[in-house]
């Protein structure tokens, strides 16, 4: 269960640093605050993420899951304002980050998988 989380939180973390090399507005300022950033992002995701989707479902559901891209949005923007270092220039780019993040940690996720 440990390795697990270690894993997920690594892979997160090279998302994480995926999306800020690609994304001019995204910025990590070094190694241990993409550490923290990732750490604290997936404990976002984990506690608060679910409450929203829930608030938010019938807009989830008019939009056919594609508002799911703003929650992840202000996930980004909620660990931006929490952690020194981390920075998103605002919630466009927090929405282009939290789609290419989506993709990038799919992708990462699928490679170790198979």
């Amino acid at each position: 269960m440990i390795r697990g989380i270690v894993i997920r939180w690594i892979l997160n973390a090279v998302a994480l640093w995926v999306v800020a090399r690609l994304i001019e507005g995204i910025s990590i300022a070094d190694f241990p605050t993409l550490l923290w950033t990732a750490a604290l992002l997936g404990l976002v995701n984990a506690l608060i993420r679910p409450i929203l989707l829930i608030v938010t479902l019938p807009f989830n559901i008019l939009t056919l899951g594609l508002f799911t891209f703003v929650i992840n949005a202000v996930m980004l923007l909620l660990v931006a304002a929490l952690v020194p270092g981390f920075h998103v220039a605002g919630f466009v780019t927090a929405l282009l980050g939290a789609v290419l993040l989506a993709i990038v940690g799919s992708l990462l996720s699928w490679l170790v998988r198979g």
